[in-house]
């Protein structure tokens, strides 16, 4: 079964923790898709990977630019893996019915959005259901991430 990690946003919105979290991915050798729930989301998470990181940018791609087999991180609309990625990171509440075919999802959340949290708490408990294994991480007043 798939390790879904759950990132419950308090201190930094999605579009500062996102980046870290795909540096470390990147560092572990490893590819992501990205799941955007939104064509708005999606470009704007596209325009901040280009600006952010330790080499200035985060080499990603989405379906404009093409070539998916090529990209490390993968931005989408769809319920795909067209890079081979091993990690699944879901944003605004999006779902995936293919979450088997990774190795860990991380499932990121407004911590902020009331709404958010309790259709995060719903995820979660679907989740268990089906037998994944399930982690929560909180982060801490500079950003990092604790385990709960």
């Amino acid at each position: 079964m798939t390790e879904i990690a759950f990132y419950h946003l308090t201190v930094s919105p999605l579009e500062r923790a996102l980046p870290r979290l795909l540096e470390k991915t990147l560092e572990a050798r490893k590819r992501a898709v990205i799941l955007c729930a939104s064509a708005e989301r999606l470009d704007f998470l596209n325009g901040i990977l280009w600006t952010t990181g330790k080499a200035s940018f985060i080499p990603h791609g989405t379906a404009k630019e093409g070539f998916p087999e090529d990209q490390p991180i993968w931005l989408t609309l769809k319920d795909e893996n067209p890079n081979g990625a091993h990690f699944l990171f879901l944003t605004d509440g999006s779902k995936s019915p293919s979450l088997s075919s990774f190795e860990r999802c991380l499932d990121l959340f407004d911590g902020n959005d009331e709404e958010a949290v309790l259709k995060a708490r719903e995820r979660w408990k679907f989740y268990k259901e089906q037998g994944h294994t399930v982690t929560y991480w909180k982060q801490n007043e500079s950003g990092g991430w604790e385990k709960g």
